[in-house]
């Protein structure tokens, strides 16, 4: 344990150092400034009523975390949330989200702030979502007998429960009450570290995004740019995804002239947009969601704003989700829940529905612009194929719901 504590120390002092520099280390270390006494005020201002701690890393992590939540407020509207956030680009999106009572960021993993931190805000329960092991925390929540769950959680060969030197994190899962994993693979994982206490309820993700197709936004300038023509939209994009989709889109135009192109892109900034601009320039007209000018003419939209991509999706003929040639691909579901074929690139392995869409053959592995080409070109061209696909995407997205009702059923015998 002391050389986690070890490393814990070098990582806040890491962080510490990088915010002189990076604006996101800043954020992460100005957010936890006299945390203990601006938590414990906000603490003292909730009625009575059971406080449940959920705890997330980032944006993605309390997507999944959410229809959880959602279902516990409803189901027991006196009890008390406290969501906290390792990083700053989940607390920023979230700190003013109604669900929670107190939005907060996690001390540094330490044993005296995971102390304090549990004896401040007192929880009836616990629960971490998908890949959160501060163990600290985890020892100090077990010391405390609260009941702690981690929900959504995959488990994969290359984490430290099933290195050599992974004992203190295999004994830190006892902490857990339960853990309610996504997958048969994960429990076979768990037992060969002879870990029993865990259940597959599948991933609370597939429950978020059928909440989100049943809440549709009005967007009138995209339904003005789409009309009645196809459409290829390309979510949380990165430069290489860009080079990719804007030269096939391009090689697709010459047979396709109605086809029309969106691009989300995943960093929303000046450069991000102006990189965009130089790959479309030639004989593609263009316009910006903000600054709509000519729209009716344009055959591509960038959408340069944030919080409405879930909602791109219901627009699309065929889809690309970014970051498949850099850390790892983005959210496919919000695609797949409109039944349409998504396509993304190689670096996919860390997500079980990208595996088990591409093995059901409703989802496409790309490595290059003629892949995608062939991908495209075949969604617009061949409607017996694209209807087939539609109705199995809907089968697999069905068959996979659930998850929240599973994990609330283990929760509230608690509650």
């Amino acid at each position: 344990m002391w050389f986690y504590n070890l490393g814990i120390f070098f990582l806040g002092l890491a962080i510490k150092l990088a915010s002189f520099k990076k604006a996101k280390a800043k954020l992460w270390v100005n957010g936890r400034e006299n945390w203990r006494t601006i938590i414990s005020a906000k603490i003292s201002k909730l009625n009575a009523g059971k406080i449940i701690w959920v705890h997330c890393s980032s944006y993605g992590e309390f997507e999944q975390g959410r229809p959880v939540v959602e279902a516990i407020k409803k189901q027991h509207p006196s009890a008390k949330i406290v969501l906290s956030f390792y990083s700053p680009s989940g607390y920023e999106a979230f700190k003013n989200w109604d669900g929670a009572d107190i939005v907060c960021y996690l001390p540094l993993d330490t044993k005296q702030n995971a102390k304090d931190f549990i004896e401040i805000v007192n929880p009836s329960i616990a629960i971490f979502i998908k890949y959160e092991f501060w163990l600290n925390f985890l020892f100090q929540l077990k010391g405390k007998a609260v009941p702690t769950f981690l929900i959504s959680a995959v488990f994969k060969p290359h984490q430290p429960f099933f290195k050599w030197y992974g004992g203190i994190f295999t004994k830190a899962l006892s902490a857990f009450k339960l853990l309610l994993i996504q997958d048969e693979a994960s429990g076979k994982l768990l037992e060969t570290i002879h870990i029993k206490n865990y259940k597959v309820v599948g991933d609370t993700r597939f429950d978020r995004v059928f909440d989100i197709l049943k809440t549709k936004k009005d967007l009138p300038l995209i339904d003005s740019f789409c009309g009645s023509n196809k459409i290829v939209v390309i979510g949380s994009s990165w430069p290489k995804d860009e080079e990719i989709v804007i030269e096939t889109f391009k090689k697709l135009k010459e047979k396709h002239n109605s086809l029309k192109l969106i691009i989300a892109p995943h960093e929303v900034n000046k450069s991000s947009i102006v990189n965009i601009e130089k790959l479309i320039i030639g004989n593609i007209n263009y316009t910006l969601y903000t600054n709509p000018a000519n729209i009716e003419k344009a055959d591509v939209l960038i959408v340069d704003t944030i919080g409405i991509l879930s909602q791109l999706y219901r627009y699309a003929t065929a889809t690309y989700i970014g970051g498949g040639f850099n850390d790892g691909i983005h959210n496919i579901l919000e695609a797949l829940v409109y039944n349409v074929p998504v396509a993304f690139g190689l670096n996919h392995h860390k997500f079980v529905e990208a595996a088990e869409t591409l093995q059901l053959g409703i989802s496409k592995e790309i490595s290059n612009k003629d892949g995608l080409l062939l991908f495209f070109d075949t969604i617009i061209t061949d409607e017996i194929y694209c209807t087939k696909l539609s109705s199995d995407i809907k089968n697999y997205m069905q068959s996979k719901s659930g998850a929240t009702e599973k994990i609330l059923t283990e929760v509230a015998s608690i509650l």
